[in-house]
């Protein structure tokens, strides 16, 4: 079989043609983040899309593989977009070796896209313990029991260790020092919707100094 041969295939055929609206200069908020804020109101207000605030992580690893995951935004203020993990997952180690990575916003459903890129620094502390004492007791015990990215024989490990944290933490569950925060402080931010043709509008905000430049790319 030719590698050309493949495009013959039902999924090469799978189109869709996006028409709900276009996005023009006009319709921008000068502030990027009152922007997205409008954009994420209007994501969570859809009932079709059941993680609106589940993005795609990309990260580089010290030896250059570029690597991606769902993770969830649990906050963004002017000063950026916050997640939290654990340190020592293999993210962690990617952003302790190269703290540029990037976000993306998949809300198909909206014929929307969000692409961010920027510089990611650790939270504070008190900020981790804020946000880890409103978690489910079972999602802390969780960050107990999972060193994340290690490999493990089967299952039976996280119970096993999962156990242990519920015999250990009777009252309060404290977040492992291996947990934590990061926030991604945005040089980019892209705002893509759907046109037909394939002829995508593509707005995106560059920081200048203190300012936002505001971007036509061509889709």
């Amino acid at each position: 079989m030719s590698q050309d041969s493949s495009f013959d295939s039902p999924i090469a055929a799978l189109r869709r043609n996006y028409m709900l609206c276009g996005l023009d200069e006009a319709d921008l908020d000068p502030d990027p983040f009152k922007q997205f804020s409008i954009w994420f109101e209007e994501t969570v207000n859809c009932n079709s899309i059941i993680e609106p605030n589940a993005m795609v992580l990309s990260t580089v690893s010290p030896d250059g593989q570029p690597r991606g995951r769902n993770v969830l935004l649990k906050g963004f203020d002017p000063e950026g977009f916050v997640f939290f993990t654990n340190y020592q997952s293999a993210k962690g180690r990617d952003l302790e070796a190269n703290p540029h990575a990037g976000l993306t916003f998949s809300w198909l459903e909206l014929e929307r896209q969000i692409c961010i890129e920027g510089v990611v620094a650790k939270t504070s502390r008190a900020a981790v313990e804020a946000y880890f004492h409103r978690r489910p007791r079972g999602s802390r015990l969780g960050a107990w029991a999972s060193n994340q990215s290690e490999v493990i024989s089967d299952r039976s490990v996280l119970v096993a260790r999962l156990a242990e944290a519920e015999t250990r933490f009777v009252d309060d569950v404290p977040p492992p020092l291996t947990w934590g925060g990061y926030r991604l402080k945005p040089e980019r931010i892209e705002f893509w919707q759907g046109r037909t043709n394939r002829l995508h509008d593509r707005l995106r905000y560059r920081r200048d100094g203190e300012k936002w430049m505001i971007e036509r790319l061509a889709p």
